[in-house]
């Protein structure tokens, strides 16, 4: 396979991927934002500030918008051209990398996919959005899983396919600690204690906000503690959006792209995949906590930046 048809297929996974988190990430927390208003304990500002930071794109945010208005975000990380992160340039890009390889790809993959573009392009997005923004986000959350169902569905589990899994798990893993660690940068308003009904209101929307709140629930009923649900989205094995389990996928994954045997390696992203599996795999909440939770997140979020980057050198750059 030739290395720009792996970098698509890589990037197509990963765009259409952070298009689905970011709609998600928005949708939980402007629902959460009418709950607290009711209560009259955030300020705008205090609240989207922090999705802000989590995004990493505040520099561009105040230099196209200035004032960080609920408006404004929502707009920013929505449909901003200018901002690569965008759901809209996600979706964009994630089409351009489809066309780039549109004789990889199943026809089922592109229809899906380019529809979803015309959505964005045709002005049908902007509407929904002004509607009904909640029902507008779960339309973009589904169009995006489905284009993922389609592709395990229709398009042969070959060594493209295997690309955009790679592209697919570390963009999910990456998400899920940042939304894990978007808690962090969330103060508690004056008067509320960790443990009280806001302080759980949050963990509840950090769930949400990966899709995992029926998940949890099933495992720990009614039991939303901070130490709970970090070690659900960080080390469950068996939840689609835990970062143990995108590891984990994403290692077997890279197995397959090198034809190693799992426990061994002879490509750096192999061993970088394998070295962050191994820390997950042994990881207790406990230790977690005593150093540190945003500490650890930003050492894995740093991991998997390297991996990336090893990922690209090996395969990409060939």
């Amino acid at each position: 396979m030739l290395s720009r048809v792996g970098e698509s297929t890589y990037w197509m996974g990963r765009y259409i991927e952070r298009a689905e988190n970011n709609a998600r990430l928005l949708d939980v927390n402007v629902q959460m934002l009418l709950d607290f208003q009711s209560r009259g304990v955030e300020t705008e500002r205090q609240f989207w500030a922090p999705i802000l930071s989590t995004l990493e794109d505040t520099t561009l945010f105040e230099k196209l918008h200035g004032e960080l208005t609920a408006a404004a975000l929502l707009d920013y990380v929505t449909f901003e051209p200018r901002n690569p992160n965008s759901i809209g340039s996600c979706i964009s890009y994630a089409r351009e990398n489809a066309r780039a390889v549109r004789d990889q790809i199943s026809s089922e993959m592109w229809e899906q996919i380019n529809a979803l573009w015309l959505y964005f392009r045709e002005g049908s997005a902007a509407r929904d959005f002004r509607a009904n923004s909640h029902e507008f986000y779960d339309k973009v959350t589904f169009a995006s899983q489905l284009f993922q169902g389609v592709t395990d569905a229709t398009m042969t589990h070959s060594e493209a396919w295997r690309f955009v899994q790679a592209g697919k798990f570390i963009e999910r893993a990456d998400s899920t600690t940042r939304i894990l660690d978007l808690k962090y940068h969330i103060l508690l308003p004056s008067g509320e204690q960790v443990g009280g009904n806001v302080d759980i209101s949050q963990w509840m929307s950090v769930l949400r906000s990966c899709s995992g709140m029926e998940a949890y629930l099933k495992i720990r009923p009614g039991d939303a503690t901070p130490w709970g649900v970090a070690e659900f989205l960080l080390c469950h094995a068996e939840f689609p959006r835990s970062v143990r389990f995108c590891v984990d996928r994403l290692d077997e994954v890279l197995h397959r792209i090198a034809c190693t045997e799992e426990g061994l390696f002879r490509t750096e992203p192999e061993r970088l995949s394998g070295l962050l599996r191994s820390q997950l795999d042994y990881a207790t909440i406990d230790r977690v906590f005593r150093h540190g939770l945003h500490e650890y997140l930003d050492r894995v979020q740093e991991q998997l930046i390297r991996l990336d980057l090893a990922f690209h050198d090996t395969y990409c750059a060939y």
